[in-house]
């Protein structure tokens, strides 16, 4: 019998910020991969599936506790790693005990994509999952291997195109700040050129933070890592932009806390306007600047 939370979340839980008013069910602990350089989320935890009759019996408390869930969504860093009969299973459970559920949503990494059927993804969509987020941070080789992200550019607009034609909807993240004061040029290229190959249909762009415990700290440390200021990230989100040419809507947001500048809008339409503001900023931020200098 489960009596508080404290028996259901192991450690600390992360979300994206449009999960804000979702029911988080924690199905896995950890993340899969858990390598990448610059994330802290998941070092504390060693990545494990919970055994299905625990999951219930969260599912059950969880139920006891909320009156109404129309979202719920799947915790840890990867739940759709776990093993699709086992997956399908948990589906099933949640429609059992929380019929108004309208949308089930998972954090997704290329490895768990890679490891299901084309015949596997659409049993999951078809039985309840229906948006995907997945951390691409970048369409640049180079900087995917030096955060050790274990993927390719190529190999994650090919996944992610096995995703769509699954029928998810797909909510992806890139990083700006990755590479800090060294030259982003590239990273931001093609960063817009790999969103205007996938057309996801929900882009987020989240600002580096440097976060004591993971590799790129201790580079910072040794002075290897320098961290961008405010005006060379609204330049680098500027650039990305600019290479952001789409047919089909893709909705925009910089809306993490992260962020600098709150932007929002929809391509191909809205991307004249999202570069004038952030020209208008950048305007004003130069002018702060110079006569920062000047004092």
């Amino acid at each position: 019998m489960i009596k508080n939370l404290s028996e259901v979340w192991i450690g600390d839980m992360y979300r994206p910020p449009s999960e804000a008013y979702s029911l988080i069910l924690q199905v896995t602990v950890g993340c899969s991969h858990n390598k990448c350089t610059f994330c802290d989320m998941y070092k504390s935890k060693k990545f494990s599936i919970k055994p299905i009759e625990q999951i219930k019996r969260e599912i059950e408390y969880f139920r006891k506790e909320v009156k109404y869930a129309d979202r719920i969504f799947l915790a840890d860093g990867d739940a759709m790693i776990i093993p699709t009969e086992k997956l399908l299973e948990i589906l099933a459970y949640i429609k059992e005990i929380f019929p108004e559920c309208k949308r089930i949503s998972s954090y997704a990494t290329h490895k768990s994509i890679q490891l299901k059927t084309d015949e596997e993804l659409k049993k999951i969509r078809e039985s309840g999952i229906s948006l995907l987020y997945i951390g691409l941070e970048s369409g640049d080789d180079k900087v995917l291997e030096k955060i050790n992200k274990g993927v390719t550019a190529a190999e994650h607009a090919a996944l992610c195109r096995k995703a769509k034609k699954a029928g998810f909807l797909l909510s992806v993240t890139f990083i700006v700040g990755v590479l800090g004061k060294k030259d982003w040029t590239d990273h931001a290229i093609k960063t817009g050129e790999l969103i205007s190959e996938i057309e996801p249909d929900f882009v987020g762009l989240l600002t580096l933070r440097v976060k004591e415990g993971t590799e790129l700290h201790n580079e910072y440390l040794r002075g290897e890592f320098q961290k961008a200021d405010g005006i060379e990230i609204l330049k680098e989100t500027e650039k990305i932009i600019e290479n952001i040419n789409v047919k089909a809507p893709v909705v925009f947001r910089t809306n993490h806390a992260s962020n600098y500048l709150s932007l929002g809008g929809t391509f191909p339409q809205d991307k004249e306007r999202l570069l004038s503001e952030i020209k208008s900023v950048l305007e004003r931020g130069t002018i702060i600047e110079r006569r920062y200098r000047e004092l």
